[in-house]
C-alpha cells in the first residue's frame, strides 16, 4: 500500500519540532514523499518553488506567518503550481479561516482536534479527492 503513495509530494510547515517530526514520520510511514519547513521564510521559498500535491501550513510561524505566506504567493505565484494547501493550526478563528479560503486554501485542520491517524486520513481524503 505504501508504494502507491510515493508519487505524492507533501510539504509539512510546522515550527514545533516535535509535531513536525511526528507528522513527517507518519506521512513517510504511509509511503509519501515528505519535505518540511520550520519557519515562514523557508516555507515560502519551498511553496513558491512548488510542485507539491499537498502543503500542510501552520499559521503561527517565526519570520512570516501562514497568512502572510498565502498573501505573498498571491502577489508572486509559485513557479510550479501546488495542488492543495491546507491550514494546520490550533487557531480555529473564523476570520483566519475565511481569509485563508479567500487566499486559496483547500481547508483547515485544528491540530488539537486530530490524532495523527485522523490527520493521515484527512491527507488521504484530500489527495484522492
Amino acid at each position: 500500500m505504501a508504494d502507491k503513495n510515493n508519487h505524492y509530494r507533501i510539504l509539512v510547515v510546522e515550527d514545533e519540532q516535535f509535531l513536525r517530526e511526528l507528522y513527517i514520520e507518519i506521512l513517510i510511514d504511509a509511503g509519501y514523499n515528505v519535505d518540511s519547513a520550520s519557519d515562514g521564510d523557508e516555507a515560502f521559498h519551498k511553496i513558491h518553488s512548488g510542485g507539491y500535491d499537498l502543503v500542510l501550513l501552520d499559521i503561527v510561524l517565526p519570520k512570516r506567518d501562514g497568512l502572510q505566506i498565502l498573501k505573498d504567493l498571491k502577489k508572486d505565484p509559485p513557479v510550479k503550481a501546488n495542488k492543495a494547501i491546507l491550514i494546520l493550526s490550533n487557531l480555529g478563528e473564523e476570520a483566519i479561516i475565511s481569509e485563508g479560503v479567500a487566499l486559496g486554501i483547500r481547508g483547515h485542520l485544528i491540530k488539537s482536534d486530530y490524532t495523527p491517524e485522523q490527520l493521515l486520513g484527512e491527507v488521504k481524503r484530500i489527495l484522492t479527492a
